[in-house]
This record gives structure tokens, sequence and C-alpha cells, in this order.
């Protein structure tokens, strides 16, 4: 008994499905194997941003205040031994203390900001090649399906062609219904995967907003360290007997040319 009850539900379930297939022809397989195609894509994607997504975490929440109250007294290795295994695989955490770190080793300011737009990139660059995926699938599935409905028609005409136009209404009828059972497929995948493209790229561009503003907290910290060796530097006053000596800057003439020069 409870074979024969797991047998009928298999054949009720594989009914359906069969037909469904059978009248849609190659094109229904093609839309199904997208659909499976993209949903394996969205758990990728989900999988990614939960262990890779840039995010603005407590931690770094904090070293971002120490950094723009005495970003010469952070400790940029510090924060990156405290975060821990899971903590580092936030781009975020190390794109900011790369460059707090950079700042601090008073390297070219110039290559810093072109190093840190380039590790900003590559932080979105892993969600780019799925959310492409998804778009193409949302725009792919409606024209399969009416690629099926113009081959069913087709099929459809076909054949009253081929009576010499004896063909009833009733043959009509079914043939147009299964052409139209693909563009109903298409659109039912099309719908949600392009919901979902758009809320991933609504998604990517909240990552990126939030990577540039905290990188230009950072760099904009980076002018307290400067004004800062540049104020512990004391220069030699020349004096009045020796007008040859050439001029030195004093802490304030330097603090103008750092102004001037960016």
């Amino acid at each position: 008994m409870p074979d024969s009850a797991l047998l009928s539900s298999a054949e009720s379930l594989d009914g359906p499905l069969a037909q469904l297939f059978e009248m849609g022809g190659p094109v229904m397989v093609v839309l199904a194997a997208l659909a499976v195609i993209g949903f394996i894509t969205f758990l990728y994607l989900m999988l990614v941003g939960a262990f890779y997504a840039p995010r603005l975490t407590r931690q770094l929440k904090h070293f971002m205040t120490e950094w723009q109250q005495t970003p010469a007294d952070a400790q940029p290795e510090a924060l990156r031994q405290q975060a821990g295994a899971i903590g580092r695989l936030n781009p975020l955490l190390q794109l900011v203390l790369d460059t707090a770190r950079a700042c601090q080793e008073q390297r070219d300011q110039t290559r810093i900001r072109a190093t840190a737009a380039r590790d900003a990139q590559d932080a979105l660059q892993p969600f780019e090649a799925p959310l492409k995926i998804i778009e193409v699938i949302a725009a792919l599935a409606p024209l399969l399906g009416l690629l099926g409905t113009v081959m069913g028609m087709i099929d459809a005409f076909g054949a009253m062609a081929a009576s010499e136009g004896r063909a009833n209404a009733t043959q009509l009828s079914g043939g147009i219904y299964e052409a139209l059972t693909t563009t109903a497929a298409g659109l039912v995948i099309a719908i949600p995967f392009a919901a979902l493209a758009a809320w991933i790229e609504f998604r990517l561009r909240r990552l990126h907003a939030t990577i540039n503003s905290t990188l230009v907290t950072v760099l904009n910290g980076a002018d307290g360290i400067e004004f800062a060796t540049a104020g512990s530097k004391t220069a030699p006053e020349a004096t009045p007997e020796d007008s040859s000596a050439p001029q030195q800057f004093t802490p304030r003439s330097r603090q103008r040319l750092t102004h001037a020069t960016g």
C-alpha cells in the first residue's frame, strides 16, 4: 500500500512536468536550464556576500573614530590581529588598514590614492560576474519564450497548410495554447530574476558608497599625520648678522606649503 501511494504521487508529480516539457518543446528545456543556473548563481552570490561583502563593523567604526582624533597613534596591525580569521575576510577592513598604515609610513599620497582606488574596485569584483549572469537570464528568458511561441505558431499554421485549410478550430486553438506556454514560462522566469538583478545592483551601489566615504575619511585623517610630522621638526633660525644664510621654512610655513601642494 505505501509503495502504490508513493508511485501514484510520483506519477502525479511527473505528469504535469512531463506534459509541460512536451508542450514547450526544446525551448522549455532551455528555459528550465536557465532557471536552475540562475538559482545556483543567486545562492552563490548570497554565500559570497555573507563572507566577502565589505562591511563597516563595530571594530572598524571604533578604529575610524580613533583615526580621526589621533591618526598617528592608531594601530592598524593590532586591529588586524584582533579581527580574527573571519574578520580578515572583510575587504573593507583590509582596505582601511592598508591605507592607514601607508599614510602613517609617509608614503607618496598619489600612490596611496591609486592603490586604494584599485583595491576598492577589486573588493566588488566577485559580485560583478554573478550579477551579470542574473541580468542575462532576466533578458533572455522572455526572448526564448517568444521564440518558443513563434515556433509553435509556425507548426500550427504549417499543419493547417498541410491540411489545405480543413483544420478545425480545436486543432488551431490547441496548437496556439501549446505555443503560448513557452511565453508564460519565460515571463515567470524573467520577472523574479529581473527584480533580483535590480536589488543586487542597488546593494552594490550602497557598498560602493560606503567604501568611498570610508576611504575619504582615512585620507583626510592623514593630513593630521603630515602636520604633526611637520610641526615636530624645528628649523634653525638665521641670525640677523648672517644675511647670506639660506632661508629656512618654519613649522607654520611648512604647513602652508603642505596645503599648497595638496
